[in-house]
């Protein structure tokens, strides 16, 4: 079944469905990527230096305190 060109209308189509998917993937991958670095800051800390496990848990938490606060949304009343 062949379609005619004239279907298609370069910036006609409702893409609202595939903005939200881009942005939760997104988000997903972000603060996914902050846990993964947090728990392995723990165990890098606590058995590659000195310090031990009280420092590698405060790091942990300073870096998810960090990410928090830069990987945050900026403009929460765009919406994205």
């Amino acid at each position: 079944m062949a379609h005619s060109s004239d279907a298609y209308h370069r910036g006609d189509m409702n893409i609202d469905e595939q903005k939200a998917t881009y942005h939760a993937v997104y988000d997903m991958i972000k603060w996914c990527s902050l846990g993964t670095a947090a728990l392995l800051t723990v165990p890098i800390v606590w058995f590659c230096t000195n310090l031990g496990p009280a420092a590698g848990f405060g790091l942990a938490i300073v870096e998810v305190g960090l990410g928090v606060l830069f990987l945050r949304d900026k403009n929460t009343s765009e919406g994205h």
